[in-house]
């Protein structure tokens, strides 16, 4: 029966193996191959643009600690030209030179403080790095859900239409036998158009939801693929402190701005450091005619009118606007794993009334409005009504699966790690 066929469609994997047709299920053109959750998400890590600049901004920071951890060089000067006394004149010609070399000496705090400062900075571009590739996994799972879902929709609206179509032809066998009128003819031949025109929503919704996935991948699915897998399967109960506790623990968002603190904080030392001058060593070999002298010296900067009072202050408020910052994500983490958890809950909890009655309902109550319609016992309204309802239920029961399976990825990216 129809019932049955639209019911099988419920429980069975909304995508098809590679050797059958792909991911839109109006197409009959051949599809590259069928991918699954793991696969489209191992090409995401590979291809995205996104987590490639964040890989750059690694090595950006790995640069900035080798250049931290770099001793001043020393430099050279040089001159030379010829000579001679003149007064009294001895006749005497020699090539004149010097020779400089200066060689700063840097101070140890400002030193230290720079080289922790860029530590912090390499350690905070790795969290960053991570918290990318967690955005980024949980936007391909969003997307995969989504595109799951939208398969589905797809699926039943063509199924409708097959099934709207039969009332149709039944309607019109009744009308000629004279056992029905043609006014129901006209309002069957209505809900084959509505039944039309749900399909060409699902089709282009289905469209969207796949160029999206594609997105995600930089274009590696390519236009014709397919994705095979399911939803994910409600889990137990959840312990929101637990759950909160966990993420300010090992969240990378966390763990980049406490770095990005700790960066600040090592800012302030090397500015406040840096208002002791750098001491530069000096050497010096002078030779003129009838002189020659080796001299030695020491050059150091006085800092009477100016004593970094700026650029103390500016890494200050760095490192206040980041401290706020954490605060911030941190209340949100914590609210969003209460926000999700709660969406799990809901999801499971319509999931429950789904399975254990409603669904079963409304496949009987259409069995049954369509055998009474079959006998004149029940009219045409009666079985389009059903039809209506039991097509409903059997969509929002997908969409209860894909809202749960979406509330459990936006949990582990609140949380900051598979669940």
């Amino acid at each position: 029966m129809i019932s049955r066929i639209f019911l099988s469609v419920l429980f069975v994997s909304c995508l098809v193996d590679r050797g059958q047709t792909g991911v839109m299920a109006w197409a009959a053109e051949p599809r590259a191959g069928a991918y699954s959750l793991d696969d489209i998400v191992a090409l995401a890590v590979e291809r995205s643009p996104t987590l490639a600049g964040a890989e750059g901004f690694v090595k950006q920071s790995h640069g900035q600690q080798i250049a931290a951890g770099a001793y001043p060089n020393p430099s050279v000067s040089g001159t030379a030209g010829r000579g001679a006394i003149r007064d009294p004149s001895t006749g005497v010609r020699i090539t004149e030179r010097t020779v400089t070399v200066e060689q700063p000496l840097e101070w140890v705090g400002k030193r230290q403080a720079r080289q922790e400062a860029a530590d912090a900075g390499v350690a905070g571009a790795n969290a960053a790095l991570e918290e990318t590739r967690l955005t980024l996994i949980a936007d391909v799972k969003v997307a995969f859900y989504k595109l799951m879902f939208a398969q589905r929709d797809a699926e039943m609206t063509i199924q409708n239409v097959t099934t709207v179509e039969e009332v149709l032809r039944t309607v019109k066998t009744r009308v000629a036998a004279g056992e029905a009128t043609s006014f129901d003819t006209m309002k069957a031949g209505v809900e084959v158009q509505k039944a039309q025109k749900e399909v060409a929503r699902a089709q282009n919704a289905l469209l969207v939801a796949t160029s999206r996935l594609n997105t995600l991948t930089a274009g590696a699915l390519g236009k014709q693929f397919s994705i095979r897998g399911d939803f994910q399967s409600p889990r137990q109960g959840f312990d929101l402190e637990q759950l909160a506790t966990q993420a300010l623990e090992q969240h990378p968002t966390v763990r980049r701005l406490t770095k990005l603190a700790e960066q600040a904080g090592h800012t302030v030392q090397y500015e406040r450091a840096s208002r002791v001058p750098n001491v530069s060593v000096q050497g010096s070999y002078h030779r003129e005619a009838g002189d020659e002298s080796l001299t030695a010296g020491l050059s150091v900067p006085l800092p009477l009118w100016y004593r970094r009072q700026g650029e103390i202050e500016t890494a200050l408020g760095t490192k206040y606007r980041a401290e706020a910052e954490r605060l911030r994500t941190q209340n949100e983490l914590e609210q969003a794993i209460t926000q999700h958890a709660q969406e799990v809950r809901t999801a499971q909890d319509q999931l429950q009334i789904f399975e254990t009655g409603l669904l079963k309902q409304a496949e009987q109550t259409l069995t049954v409005a369509r055998t009474s319609f079959r006998q004149g016992a029940a009219s045409l309204l009666d079985v389009l009504d059903a039809q209506r309802v039991y097509r409903q239920t059997v969509l929002e029961y997908a969409q209860v699966r894909a809202d749960l399976s979406i509330a459990l990825v936006r949990l582990e990216r609140s949380i900051g790690a598979p669940l």
